[in-house]
């Protein structure tokens, strides 16, 4: 689903989303920021950010500068102001945006070769491949899809990008 962003800076296309009790527990959405200009907030909730497409994002913080760059994770709470500068050009970014106090998150690359995602209490994963080749349990998960399971195999060739998503109880 595609959706002007909560400060109407731009657009973000949701790809998966859990509520409980009404209130949201996780999202994962692709975000398009074609212009520089304050991050919307989430009050309550904590973020991590993916550059998934062009050269970068500087992100103003009142602690200093965060620098996003492509297919290195940052972590934020997603109440802290943020002012966007895009380092060159227009950016695709992948935003994992969850509640801390009901669950963790970790988003990273998955290993070349095969990536095992043990299953326990609580735990869940969510793979998007960034390209082709990538599988999770021998199934393909096409370009800019997204694999959501609770234990499995990640297949990623070398060469071949993708991002894993790890959901847990609370740290």
């Amino acid at each position: 689903m595609t959706q002007p962003w909560k400060n109407g800076g731009g657009v973000t296309h949701e790809i998966a989303r859990e509520e409980s009790d009404g209130a949201l527990l996780w999202r994962l959405s692709i975000a398009e920021v074609t212009s520089d200009g304050p991050f919307s907030s989430f009050p309550g909730l904590a973020r991590i950010l993916t550059v998934i497409e062009g050269a970068g994002l500087h992100l103003h913080t009142p602690e200093g500068r965060i620098d996003a760059l492509p297919l290195a994770p940052v972590g934020f709470c997603g109440d802290t102001p943020v002012d966007c500068k895009r380092i060159a050009g227009a950016v695709h970014d992948f935003n994992v945006i969850y509640n801390p106090a009901r669950l963790s998150a970790r988003v990273g690359r998955p290993a070349t070769g095969i990536t095992d995602c043990l299953q326990g209490p609580g735990r869940f994963y969510a793979c998007l491949a960034l390209s082709t080749g990538v599988s999770v349990d021998g199934v393909t998960v096409p370009r800019c899809g997204l694999a959501e399971f609770d234990h499995g195999r990640v297949q990623c060739p070398a060469g071949v990008a993708a991002l894993l998503v790890r959901f847990a109880p609370p740290l």
